[in-house]
Order: C-alpha cells, then sequence, then structure tokens
C-alpha cells in the first residue's frame, strides 16, 4: 500500500505587494502560525511605520511575520530558526518572495538574536523585533517566557524602537524590560499581543 503524502499547509500574505502570495507552514507538532487576524491586528498597529525598517523575527518558523512585513514595506528581514525542517520552510519561502531582503540564521534565539542586536553596523536603522516562543509543550521550553524576558532586557541598541511579543493568553507581561515598557495588549483566543517601545 503506498504511504500517504503529508498535506501541505499553506498561509498567505495578506497586504501590501506580494498579497495573496501563498507560503507553506512547517509540521504542527513543530511550530505554530500565528492567525490572519493577530497579524493583521499587528500591522495595523505599526501601519508605514514598518516603511524602510529592519526587521527581526526571532523563533522564525515559517517567516509569515517577517514575510509579511516586507510586502508591506520593510527593507530587510533577519529570521532566526532552530528546527532543521521549519529552517527549510522557512528558506523556501523566503526564496519565493525576496531572497535579496532576507537573512536567514540557523540556530538558537538566545544565541543568535543578541549578536544581531549588538551589531551596530547590522542594526543601523530603525529595527522592529517581533518574538514568538514556542508555548510551552516542548520538553525543556518551561523557561522560554524567562530567558526571552531577560534576553530583551539586555537590548541596548537604540535604533529598536519596537518589541512585540506573541504569547500565550493569561501570562503575565512585564511592565518594563530594560530600555522598553509595556504600552499595548490585545488578546485573540488563546494567543495575545503585547507591545513594549523604547523609553525616550
Amino acid at each position: 500500500m503506498a504511504k500517504k503524502k503529508n498535506k501541505i499547509i499553506t498561509t498567505k500574505i495578506i497586504a501590501g505587494k506580494y498579497k495573496g502570495k501563498l507560503l507553506q507552514l512547517p509540521e504542527l507538532d513543530v511550530t505554530r502560525s500565528s492567525k490572519s487576524i493577530l497579524k493583521e491586528s499587528f500591522f495595523n498597529v505599526l501601519q508605514y511605520d514598518i516603511i524602510d525598517t529592519v526587521f527581526i523575527e526571532a523563533f522564525g518558523g515559517s517567516g509569515s511575520i517577517g514575510l509579511e512585513a516586507l510586502s508591506r514595506g520593510a527593507k530587510h528581514t533577519y529570521f532566526i530558526e532552530i528546527n532543521r525542517n521549519s529552517y527549510r520552510t522557512l528558506d523556501a519561502n523566503c526564496a519565493s518572495i525576496e531572497p535579496q531582503s532576507c537573512t536567514l540564521i540557523f540556530g538558537d534565539t538566545f544565541e543568535k538574536l543578541p549578536n544581531i542586536e549588538q551589531n551596530r553596523s547590522l542594526i543601523s536603522e530603525p529595527t522592529v523585533v517581533y518574538i514568538d516562543p514556542p508555548f510551552d509543550f516542548r520538553d525543556g521550553m518551561e523557561d522560554i517566557y524567562v530567558q526571552s524576558f531577560d534576553m530583551v532586557k539586555n537590548f541596548t541598541n537604540e535604533n529598536i524602537f519596537m518589541v512585540a511579543f506573541e504569547h500565550v493568553t493569561g501570562l503575565k507581561m512585564p511592565e518594563t524590560l530594560g530600555l522598553f515598557t509595556l504600552t499595548k495588549s490585545k488578546k485573540f483566543g488563546k494567543s495575545s499581543l503585547s507591545y513594549y517601545t523604547q523609553n525616550v
């Protein structure tokens, strides 16, 4: 009996110059895709602030947030992903959209993102960081939010004007994280978005 092929799961870019472009999604037991309603809300908050920015998607998964940012006018995106299957999907998605504007980094976000953040030649323009830690469903992930908060507390790059967290609803988010202050939170069922902006 022939082995049944796994169905390829896709999502679409919502708006901008690549509107309607299909993106592949990794297997759901490895990652989860941001809901379209959550994604739309995030970019409604950013609106024109996304234009000509550097965009960093930590825990990159399929890259659907960073590629949406590119479609809406971001100048360059960085993606960090540690899972090999997800990384392959991410690579294929970037190749199909705008590969010259994407930098893919394979490895641990908690090691790779601080290296990018501290490199003033890479982050020399207005920058948004999007952090979507995996929900606590994998072994070894129990303290992933604490690690994420500690990482942001150590950011010193004045060009990062916003850090957005996609997180499990019900999680108590800190009021401040180093240079950043919580300015807005919104719930989308099991997921929520929280926005931190740099104190001026």
